[in-house]
């Protein structure tokens, strides 16, 4: 008897038959005044490690295995918390978003959930878009209504003496199942006046940090920071609930993570 053959689809408009797919996936839970990594598994480019514990709080570097993403690659973090566990991840070092056999994006998604009187600081290195690159970054937060998150975002377009390559990102946080924060920025080539004076003007390092804590009282208007036009321009937004988001344009990292703490989100 002969097999049937199979059907297959036709390749959509975003497919990429030559892109690398990667999925690392974190998992943390809370269990005798600890926190235990009961998953921590990584293919494609990402390698996540264990770093010793510090003050009760489990510590993981995402390390690079391979240089990613190129233009058509598929990869996904997704990161897990239960109930009152406590997390803080970083990487190794940045990420370069580069070109790649395909004009398709490249795509980088990062799922987070964290439960009830969980704790997550998310702080990786920057996100660099080299010449000719596209990527399509996406972050979706879930949190419980007791849970707690700093994260930070830090992007740099174009290396040293370079144009940049095209940056989608789309940001959006739920709070006890209520959208909290649901933004979308577009940067680079065929994006509409990102290089204008209402956006980034000559500016090419943007970054953001966002604090999400039940248990601190913030100020309920906006805040601009004060500091040198030099370093770029910040400003500190209060959002619906326990919420605030520091927002900086600078003209390099150096100067961006000097917004980063004076804001007085970050003391390490």
């Amino acid at each position: 008897m002969t097999a049937p053959t199979p059907t297959c689809r036709p390749p959509g408009p975003h497919d990429s038959p030559d892109g690398l797919h990667g999925t690392a996936r974190i998992t943390a839970v809370a269990e005798s005044g600890t926190t235990r990594l009961p998953d921590l598994h990584g293919d494609g480019p990402f390698a996540p490690r264990r770093l010793p514990p510090r003050d009760g709080q489990a510590r993981v570097c995402i390390v690079s295995a391979m240089s990613a993403p190129h233009n058509g690659d598929r990869l996904r973090i997704e990161v897990t918390l239960g109930a009152g566990a406590d997390l803080r991840i970083t990487s190794a070092a940045a990420t370069i978003a580069l070109p790649g056999p395909t004009p398709a994006p490249a795509t980088l998604e990062l799922i987070i959930s964290v439960a009830e009187s969980a704790r997550l600081h998310w702080t990786p290195e920057p996100l660099i878009c080299a010449a000719g690159s596209n990527l399509r970054q996406s972050t979706r937060i879930d949190l419980a209504p007791t849970a707690r998150l700093l994260l930070s975002e830090h992007q740099v377009l174009g290396r040293a003496h370079e144009p940049t390559g095209h940056l989608t990102s789309r940001l959006t946080v739920h709070r006890d199942g209520q959208t909290l924060l649901d933004q979308h920025t577009t940067y680079g080539p065929n994006a509409p006046c990102w290089d204008g004076p209402a956006i980034l003007a000559e500016y090419r390092t943007i970054g953001q940090l966002l604090l999400i804590d039940p248990t601190s009282d913030h100020p309920p208007e906006p805040q601009l920071l004060d500091g040198d036009s030099a370093d770029g321009h910040a400003v500190i937004t209060p959002l619906p609930g326990p919420g605030r988001l520091l927002t900086a344009i600078a003209p390099n990292s150096a100067a961006l993570r000097r917004h980063f703490y004076t804001g007085g989100f970050l003391t390490e």
